[in-house]
């Protein structure tokens, strides 16, 4: 009987296994895309806006650990990337940390140009000022412009 009974069980693994093996691979066109795959659609662009928002604010919150007592211990430098090409804006930052925000920097840039090429942006094609200097106010770099 118990030779029976190992028998039993030792077919019905073998037929279990034979039917797990040739079970067909899933289709590609059912499984959930990548997120760089989806369409560019309203969704996704609010999604990436907001990434680039985030890239933003670890810039802005490394330059704001730093006061500003002396206008020569700061730099500027432009950030983000117009449609048409240029940078959107100028900002002030602590030499002392301008390895690890200029990175910062050209990721923004990167990015931002990459998410304008991906949904068509335009913009107004119009350069901006560039700074003259800086100035420390209240704790803060501040901008000067000519």
């Amino acid at each position: 009987m118990k030779m029976y009974l190992v028998k039993i069980i030792s077919v019905c693994l073998f037929s279990f296994m034979i039917t797990a093996c040739k079970t067909a691979p899933p289709d590609p066109e059912t499984l959930p895309k990548d997120i760089s795959e989806r369409p560019a659609d309203d969704e996704s662009r609010k999604y990436d806006q907001a990434q680039l928002d985030l890239l933003k604010s670890a810039i802005d919150a490394e330059i704001a650990k730093e006061k500003c007592t002396d206008a020569k211990e700061w730099a500027f430098a432009p950030i983000g990337a117009k449609a048409c090409g240029g940078p959107y804006s100028y900002i002030a930052y602590p030499k002392k940390s301008e390895a690890s925000i200029l990175a910062k920097l050209e990721n923004f840039k990167n990015r931002m140009i990459a998410h304008n090429k991906k949904y068509n942006l335009t913009s107004d094609c119009m350069l901006p000022a560039e700074p003259v200097s800086i100035r420390c106010q209240a704790g803060k770099a501040v901008l000067v412009y000519p």
